[in-house]
């Protein structure tokens, strides 16, 4: 019986099935990353919702596990020489989950490579870009009369778009062929730009129907669909 009882965490989120991945996240862009990329691996987890509501991101128990107190962030009992390994940034957990399913990731070094540039540009740009739109557009920052902060994002996040789609107008996927963790981490902030966000219009999303064309194609997987909805909220 795996043991897991040394890693604070789990006294805030006790592990009924320790022998799995326990994922600690929210159905967030960066949160569902994972539980998108579990689903498509077929690896056993268990999901834990962490709630911004009540703040469990600070709570020390989490902070055990996440001292930069973001979401998601996992523990596998089954890691590296077969020792328990905590794990955060959802970049950093879709490349060691590419690399211990075996799936998602190019296994030729130049295309492993590639994949990760792909990924980083998720993480670098239009991750921190489209999250600081959404703030402008849709939350408190709406209520500022100089709209100059709010037009900034958008002008950077139509750039993204437009490099995002020039990728992807000759290719089914950003990587090609294949479908990689570099679609698995673009997708859920293009999804919540144009969903949750309400900022299609504004960034003139029909300019970009390479990106819209594989987004649908993304949000159709079975895997996705799931994913999408992991953890549960209360």
């Amino acid at each position: 019986m795996t043991d897991l009882s040394s890693f604070p965490i789990t006294k805030k989120w006790p592990a009924q099935h320790p022998e799995r991945i326990q994922l600690y996240s929210l159905p967030t862009p960066n949160g569902v990353k994972v539980s998108i990329m579990l689903e498509e691996t077929g690896l056993p987890y268990e999901p834990h919702l962490v709630s911004f509501e009540s703040n469990d991101q600070t709570s020390p128990e989490f902070l055990s596990l996440n001292p930069n107190n973001k979401i998601p962030a996992i523990l596998d009992p089954d890691g590296p020489d077969g020792k328990p390994l905590p794990l955060f940034e959802s970049g950093a957990i879709l490349i060691y989950l590419a690399d211990k399913s075996g799936q998602f990731m190019p296994q030729d070094l130049a295309g492993r490579y590639e994949t990760i540039q792909w990924l980083m540009f998720q993480m670098g740009g239009i991750g921190p870009m489209f999250g600081q739109l959404g703030f402008f557009n849709k939350f408190a920052g709406k209520d500022y009369e100089d709209k100059r902060p709010r037009d900034r994002y958008v002008a950077e996040s139509k750039r993204l778009l437009a490099v995002l789609n020039q990728r992807l107008a000759e290719r089914s996927w950003i990587m090609g062929d294949a479908y990689t963790i570099a679609d698995i981490a673009t997708f859920p902030w293009v999804r919540n730009l144009i969903g949750f966000y309400e900022a299609g219009d504004l960034v003139g999303i029909a300019d970009f129907p390479h990106v819209t064309r594989a987004l649908e194609a993304f949000v159709a997987r079975p895997a996705v669909a799931k994913g999408l909805t992991i953890p549960q909220r209360g």
